[in-house]
């Protein structure tokens, strides 16, 4: 059977010495290349939604692959899907990276310029291990296809357009419909989910920023269970903590979060950080959240402009969500969609400030009355996004279990 090896390659000169050299190697199946770090996780969580048997059995990253530093990537790579084995091609061989590159998961690492010799033992070798994993898997029954759980990342426009909001209810949603759900405040310094559920907390996010293989047991130490059932993973209360939270730490804790739960929603807030970028970039599903105003849509064409110029996400890949949105406006969905080049979100959230008031001034956004027409708008939003499941027994009178409140979409599948 031949081996299925997927470069990932991001330097033009360096795909073409890579590809040619694993072309002749005994039973190789080179794939076409992917050039850089989110096109190599695209491409092995839409094989491994198919069959785990899609995955190629290796995966060669080249040292200078990005926008995801290399050993990142390769950790990810590892953690997402262990049944592929990933060779580092580097030009530093030294101890130090091969003891860095096995710590993050890979299976080996051939030296540049590249050798026909050693890459050719180097492949055999992890082919090899590979093969043996997924025969392994495939006894155990229930082989792991690496996708894990949702992670979906609500970001704002601007300061004020509601994204936390919208990040609670529809982490809310999808604890509610029996999914494990985790809300993470990825907005370091000015995060307020803990203000919104009325949580007082002594753990954060910042605490397991500094920590490089996060167990189960650490990550249940730093979470906090609300009286939902919703996991919280905070904010740091002091907010010069954030700093300690960087793009590394934060692609570790979401990996980590990903394995452990169905669904993950970050709010990354309105100011960009290294954090929030690389939770964005990881995403499966990224949320913008504008207000039908000049101000709030030209905000969101900034923001989509600067994630397309930092390789964070192209504008297809976003999905814009309107808040407060009424008939009598100028600014609908389809003009804020030619506006930034994105998806718009089918469902729109209308503007009832009233509702929400008392429960924001509280501190209990998670006792919003099941007829809001706010709540219905964001839950309805969950179902559009897939976070929600709802299984026959739970569907009562168009209700999530575990919430007093009607859903909008169920009614819609329910007819």
């Amino acid at each position: 059977m031949p081996t299925r090896i997927l470069p990932a390659v991001g330097d033009a000169d360096a795909v073409r010495s890579v590809t040619t050299l694993l072309s002749q190697l005994p039973d190789a199946e080179p794939v076409t290349p992917v050039v850089d770090s989110t096109q190599l996780i695209d491409t092995l969580a839409r094989l491994a939604a198919e069959s785990v048997d899609e995955l190629p059995e290796v995966v060669v990253v080249h040292e200078r692959i990005g926008p995801v530093p290399a050993l990142e990537l390769i950790r990810e790579v590892a953690l997402r899907f262990p049944a592929v084995g990933v060779i580092l091609v580097t030009s530093d061989a030294s101890p130090g990276l091969f003891q860095a590159a096995m710590d993050c998961g890979a299976r080996g690492l051939v030296a540049l310029p590249l050798s026909y010799e050693e890459l050719a033992n180097r492949v055999q070798a992890v082919a090899q291990w590979s093969v043996g994993v997924r025969r392994h898997l495939g006894h155990g029954g229930d082989a792991f296809t690496g996708v894990g759980g949702t992670v979906v990342t609500v970001s704002g426009a601007k300061g004020g357009v509601g994204a936390t909001l919208t990040a609670v209810q529809l982490a809310l949603a999808s604890q509610a419909s029996g999914r494990s759900t985790v809300l993470v405040d990825m907005d370091l310094q000015t995060g307020d989910v803990a203000s919104y559920l009325d949580v007082q907390f002594r753990r954060s996010v910042a605490d397991l920023a500094a920590i490089t293989d996060i167990s189960p047991r650490v990550l249940a130490d730093a979470v906090f269970r609300h009286d939902t059932g919703l996991a919280l993973l905070l904010a740091p209360g002091e907010g010069e903590r954030g700093e300690e939270v960087t793009d590394r730490a934060a692609r570790q804790i979401v990996s980590a979060l990903r394995s452990r739960y169905e669904t993950v929603v970050v709010d990354c807030g309105a100011q960009l950080s290294g954090a929030g970028a690389a939770a964005v970039e990881m995403a499966d599903t990224a949320l913008l959240v504008t207000t039908p105003d000049v101000v709030a849509v030209r905000g969101a064409k900034r923001t989509v402009r600067m994630w397309d110029r930092l390789q964070i996400r192209k504008a297809e890949e976003t999905t814009v969500v309107v808040n407060r949105h009424t008939r009598g406006t100028e600014i609908q969905p389809p003009l804020i969609q030619r506006i930034t080049g994105t998806a718009v979100a089918a469902t729109a959230v209308p503007a009832h400030f009233k509702e929400l008031q008392a429960v924001v001034d509280a501190g209990r956004v998670h006792e919003l009355d099941h007829k809001s027409v706010v709540k219905q708008a964001l839950w309805t939003l969950a179902g559009e996004l897939g976070l929600v499941k709802a299984p026959a027994g739970d569907r009562k009178g168009g209700r999530l279990r575990g919430d007093r409140g009607s859903v909008g979409f169920l009614r819609r599948r329910d007819g």
